[in-house]
């Protein structure tokens, strides 16, 4: 993993937006209003509204002969007409596909490049977890059907993102594209600054080959203080975060998780995460489940270390995924994360571990299952390794 970390840059600018209605007008606007590149990463692209309105920006902005790069996900992007496609390529648009699907792969098909990450004239970036798809947003709707945060920022950070985009767009034109060169940056994890104000860093993951992004978040957990709020759509963590945790709580950190409840687009895998709720719940760590929709947000607040982006640091993820998280330290950004989990807390659900015993027979049965299935598939591919 020599030379392949980024640093923390001083000097940016960062804004939480709060779901579609929030990011997606922002983001549009910067696509409008670009004057020389537009660059485009994104896992989950499928035909609709949202794909519709997203497509034109990019039509409308390399026909006026801005530059647009666009790398999807090949099998995120399954839905990703053949038309919106087409109309992307005609107006000159390089569009180009991770990892293309194919029989003969096997397992090389698990990998998938699940960053989102929208640069514009390399000066302005937002990041997040968001896809292109109706789930996040309408045009028109002010409310969206999937809750998600991003990003948006400006400042020397935004080279650090062009760096991470042009890398993997370079690596695509070869046949691993899952094996990107990691010739750059610093040699090791950098020290998270105690504090400070327009902090930050890209952290990522390529797969199985670079994790920084989880030795960040274990290191921030370990020296966490005085909380650790951490929200996921998907809870399958890794045995190091889930030691953390308890370890955390046990030292009287305020550790709270928010997850999702039963709107979830994969009960099978919200079920297979209910297995860590007990040891969880006896070592002092809160369980909040989101009721209003689908969290899908991807979020951690150390103190007042934040951490934003597309991973959802289980074990899947960090197994196959390209992966790609803010971290900050903003004061302000800091604030408005606290707020929104804050809101979202009052929202949910709290697990509370004699309740938890007492659910009913068909629940523990699926959670025995569906972990079981996890644990089994896990193994095997450990064995493969």
């Amino acid at each position: 993993m020599a030379g392949a970390v980024f640093p923390w840059r001083n000097g940016n600018r960062f804004e939480l937006l709060i779901d579609g209605p929030a990011f997606f007008p922002r983001m549009l606007t910067a696509i409008i209003r670009a004057e020389q590149q537009v660059d485009l990463e994104l896992y989950l692209v499928e035909a609709g509204a949202c794909a519709e309105a997203m497509v034109q920006a990019l039509v409308q902005a390399a026909e006026r002969g801005v530059q647009v790069r666009c790398l999807f996900d090949d099998y995120g992007s399954l839905a990703f007409t053949l038309s919106l496609r087409q109309r992307l390529l005609e107006a000159g648009v390089e569009l180009r596909f991770y990892n293309r699907m194919r029989w003969r792969r096997g397992l090389h098909n698990f990998y998938r490049d699940h960053r989102k990450l929208l640069l514009v004239d390399q000066e302005w970036a937002v990041v997040g977890g968001t896809g292109v798809t109706d789930q996040f947003w309408r045009p028109g709707e002010d409310v969206s059907e999937w809750h998600e945060v991003m990003v948006e920022m400006q400042g020397p950070l935004v080279a650090d993102w062009q760096m991470l985009f042009d890398r993997q767009w370079r690596a695509n034109l070869r046949r691993t594209a899952w094996k990107p060169a990691t010739h750059f940056g610093l040699p090791r994890l950098p020290r998270a600054p105690v504090s400070g104000e327009g902090l930050g860093r890209v952290a990522y993951a390529d797969a199985r080959q670079h994790r920084d992004i989880l030795q960040s978040l274990v290191r921030a957990l370990n020296s966490g203080k005085q909380r650790i709020w951490l929200a996921t759509p998907y809870f399958l963590p890794t045995w190091k975060v889930r030691r953390s945790l308890r370890r955390a709580a046990a030292r009287g950190v305020d550790v709270r998780l928010l997850l999702t409840g039963p709107r979830t687009d994969h009960p099978s895998v919200r079920y297979a995460g209910h297995r860590y709720y007990p040891r969880l719940l006896r070592a002092g760590v809160q369980i909040f489940e989101y009721q209003p929709c689908f969290l899908h947000l991807k979020m951690v607040l150390v103190d007042d270390w934040v951490s934003i982006g597309s991973c959802n640091f289980d074990h899947w993820n960090l197994r196959f995924n390209l992966e790609a998280n803010l971290e900050a330290l903003h004061p302000p950004l800091t604030r408005a994360v606290a707020a929104s989990f804050e809101r979202d807390f009052a929202l949910s659900h709290p697990i509370d571990l004699d309740d938890w015993q007492a659910r009913p027979f068909w629940r523990r049965v699926q959670q025995r299952v569906w972990g079981w299935l996890d644990r089994l598939v896990v193994n095997l591919l450990d064995r493969r390794d």
